[in-house]
Parts: structure tokens; sequence; C-alpha cells
């Protein structure tokens, strides 16, 4: 019980960091944001080095294999972030969340075949039904209201997903070996290179990065400052939880995020639309509320189920 309410706290940290992402690009970051954003994440992420190192000194302690095993997870979690971005910046974030569900599906797959965790058929039911709710976010309701596939959020998201999914197989393999701390850590540094690397040859996204931070340094290091310590906060919350629990259990409890992020797009939208704005229209509403009812039912069973 008390991993459910500690992996619960990853998800409204994330569901902010999802809406500062979208302002970043919409306000600040309108060219080339997708890699500004990535090379601001790694470069803030470096921060957290120290704080990691002294709440555990003994992190330099690990073997090469899975420090190896460790970067795969961060270079991972730099491919989520681009997937994730590529979609947000074509749709809203309460919608690009949605499909964050389906995390667990591919959680319960890897979980099965890496990490030899077994699955009910109870466990099963709810991932169908998880599958179905992230389904009826998958298709957009136009003026004349008629459907259309997200193409554009369908498919980067469903990459974000699998990435994500295998980041945390990855890194519950190494970490129920090691310590949290110390998995962090090496996570944490590779991810911060991954930035290096992307910033010394990757030259439009050089260029779009320091025209940003000339232009809006406060606001702009200011809000990627806050972002990455909420992100990093979620990663340990999660961190620990996958210690408490299998994989798929801890990344359902996820599903919440998408509750978090459309409260968040109403409260932003109602009460400061200059900042972020949302569609709030009954139609759209009614999608989203629907697609995260069905996905919290899944999320119910399944936790009924251990």
């Amino acid at each position: 019980m008390n991993w459910f309410f500690i992996a619960l706290i990853g998800p409204l940290l994330y569901a902010t960091t999802n809406h500062i992402d979208k302002i970043l690009l919409e306000k600040y970051f309108k060219h080339g944001g997708v890699g500004t954003i990535l090379i601001l994440s790694s470069f803030v992420a470096i921060l957290a080095l120290p704080f990691i190192f002294f709440a555990d000194p003994s992190v330099l302690d690990v073997d090469g294999i899975k420090i190896l095993a460790l970067a795969v997870v961060g270079i991972l979690n730099v491919l989520v972030l681009w997937f994730y971005l590529q979609a947000i910046k074509e749709e809203e974030a309460s919608i690009v969340i949605v499909f964050y569900q389906l995390v667990p599906v591919f959680g319960y797959i890897l979980g099965y075949f890496i990490l030899g965790e077994i699955l009910t058929q109870i466990q099963l039911i709810s991932m169908a039904i998880i599958i179905l709710g992230t389904s009826v976010i998958s298709f957009e309701v136009d003026s004349e209201n008629k459907f259309k596939l997200r193409k554009k959020t369908v498919l980067p998201m469903l990459a974000a997903c699998l990435c994500w999914a295998l980041e945390a197989v990855i890194f519950k393999s190494v970490a129920i070996q090691e310590n949290v701390w110390r998995s962090l850590f090496w996570e944490d540094l590779s991810l911060v290179l991954v930035g290096i690397i992307l910033f010394l040859f990757i030259r439009s996204y050089r260029t779009n990065f320091i025209s940003a931070i000339k232009g809006n340094s406060k606001v702009v290091l200011s809000l990627g400052i806050l972002n990455e310590f909420l992100y990093i906060l979620g990663n340990i919350v999660f961190a620990v939880a996958y210690m408490l629990a299998p994989v798929a259990l801890v990344l359902l409890t996820d599903s919440f995020q998408s509750i978090f992020a459309l409260l968040i797009g109403i409260f932003l939208t109602m009460f400061f639309p200059k900042i972020s704005v949302e569609k709030i229209q009954a139609k759209h509403i009614w999608q989203k509320v629907i697609a995260i009812l069905i996905t919290g039912i899944g999320t119910y069973l399944l936790f009924l189920s251990k």
C-alpha cells in the first residue's frame, strides 16, 4: 500500500513539468524547441550530481557492466524526452499525457521476459482496459464533430512509452543489485554526457539553444531549473517505488498523471490564459474524462489484483 502513495507523487510532479514544457515550446522556444529543451534538461541535470553524491559517496563503487547498463538508461531517458517533445509541440499536454498509460503495457511484456515477473489473468484484463482508454483519446474531435487520428501524437508517444518501460526494467535490474542513489547518479551522469554530445555535434541544436538563452536567459533558466528539479524529484520517487513493487504496477500509477495534467490545464486556461490555453469545451473535456476514467478503472482493477 505504501508504495502506491509514494509513487503517486511522481505523476503530480511530471504533470507540472509537462505544462512547463508546453509553455517553453510555445512562448520561448518557437524555433528548434525540442533540441533546446533536450540540451537544457541535460545541462541542468548536472546540478543533481553533487546532491546524489552527498547522499551516498559510494556512488563511484559500481562495476563497468552496470555503469554501461545505466548509461543505456540515460540514453533511453533522452529518447523518451525527444519523442515526447515531438508530440507535445503539436498537441495539448493533457492529451499527450494520456498516452503514457500505454507504458505499463510495455512494462508488463518487458517485465515478464526480462525480470521474470508473473502476470495474472486479472492483470492482463486490466491492461486491455487501459489500452481501450488510451484508444479513446487517440482520435481528435474536429469542428464538424468528425474523428481524426492524432498521427503526430500517437506514433511518437508509442515510441516514448516503449523507451520508458525498457528504461524502467533495465534500471530495476541494476538497482536491485546496487542501491537507488548509485543507479540515479550514473543515469543522471549519462544524461549530462548525451546533452554535451548534442550541443557539440548537432549545430542546429546548439544554435537554437544559444539563441534562446541569450534572448530570455532569466526566464528560460529559471523555468529550466525548476522543470529539471521537479523531473529529477519525480525520478527519485519512482526509483524508490520500483524497489517496493513490480515495475508494471508502479508504472500504472502514472495513469494519475493525466488527471493532474487535465486539472492543471483547466486551471491555467481559466485563471492564467496568457500563460497556457487548452480546449475546455464540453466535447473535449468529456473525451479526456472518459479516457482517464477507463484507464483509471484498469488501474484500480490491477491494484485490487495484488
